[in-house]
């Protein structure tokens, strides 16, 4: 089969053996893969997010199960299935039965493959590991991206009071809005949290879903209430940075990390089911999607990412086979 695999170039497409499913896989023929910001470190060897040297780079994808294991249940050959796994870049890939959904009716294949990461990501930072009650105020930072955009309408899904979307740029601030941000704050702007407080009667923001880090969570926390919450699940703006641990303590902040890496086969299944109960109705209705910036064919997948790597895109970027 063909595939996206690591090199010190960058992804390369070239022919390999297709993957062998366990007895708790499906084994999916692949009609459209979403591309995600962990693509970029795993396309130059980064294994740290799950990829294997010399086998495809890529967790999310969507398309058609052609094979089922043993102990698979709810799954069968000729399903369409949306999935979360290891080595979506590729025509062929496997998946635990317990990492993949069905397809809802009249839902294109591209559409699907951009849901499984954002629906799962967010659902957790917002109302697992970040406890969101209704009518409290919410931030996203990041939220230009595909999961940024998933995450703001899960939190007015969830019933969340103000919310608050943040982006460096321009013309995708000026989106945020059609995904249900109240107001969208430049990160770049010295004076952003304050204008957080003067949105918030200056209570600040009970949950942030902190997808930057770096030097700005020490201003996240300026504008943070007390008892508040930041769920940390992404590093786009730096890895280490000073961190104020006086308004961390003064203001009692619950400051989260969480990770997909290091969960165990169980703890991701009933991260999907608790999703699933909460949100499923919103994406079989289509309430809740995401735009698609650009489409790529597999063999194109370098300019896909080059394109990711510009950071010039609105929501997701998919590539088609």
């Amino acid at each position: 089969m063909k595939a996206g695999v690591a090199s010190p170039d960058g992804v390369v497409v070239k022919d390999i053996d297709p993957p062998k499913p366990k007895p708790t896989d499906i084994l999916v023929k692949i009609k459209a893969i979403a591309l995600n910001r962990a693509d970029l470190g795993s396309a130059r060897g980064d294994t740290s997010h799950g990829a294997s040297t010399g086998r495809p780079i890529g967790s999310e994808f969507a398309g058609e199960v052609v094979e089922a294991g043993g102990e698979v249940r709810d799954f069968k050959a000729g399903d369409r299935v949306m999935c979360h796994a290891p080595g979506s870049h590729a025509e062929m890939a496997v998946c635990d039965f317990g990492r993949a959904m069905q397809i809802p009716d009249g839902m294109g294949y591209e559409q699907a493959a951009t849901l499984p990461i954002g629906l799962n990501t967010l659902h957790n930072a917002l109302v697992t590991a970040g406890r969101l009650k209704a009518g409290e105020n919410v931030m996203v930072q990041g939220a230009s991206s595909g999961v940024g955009v998933i995450g703001l309408q899960i939190a007015k899904l969830m019933g969340a009071g103000l919310v608050v979307g943040t982006s460096t740029n321009e013309a995708r601030r000026a989106r945020l809005k059609e995904f249900g941000a109240d107001l969208a704050v430049n990160t770049k702007d010295a004076d952003w949290p304050e204008q957080v407080m003067k949105a918030t009667d200056n209570k600040g923001l009970h949950l942030t879903v902190d997808m930057l880090s770096g030097p700005v969570v020490s201003q996240t926390m300026r504008c943070t209430a007390l008892l508040g919450r930041i769920v940390n699940i992404g590093r786009l703006a730096g890895m280490k940075a000073e961190f104020d641990f006086d308004a961390h303590a003064r203001q009692r902040i619950d400051y989260i990390g969480v990770t997909f890496r290091t969960r165990t086969i169980d703890e991701v299944r009933e991260i999907l089911v608790k999703m699933r109960a909460d949100l499923w109705g919103h994406v079989e209705s289509g309430k809740l999607k995401l735009p698609i910036d650009r489409t790529f064919p597999l063999d194109k997948a370098a300019e896909a990412l080059a394109h990711m790597r510009a950071n010039a895109h609105f929501g997701k970027i998919a590539l088609v086979v």
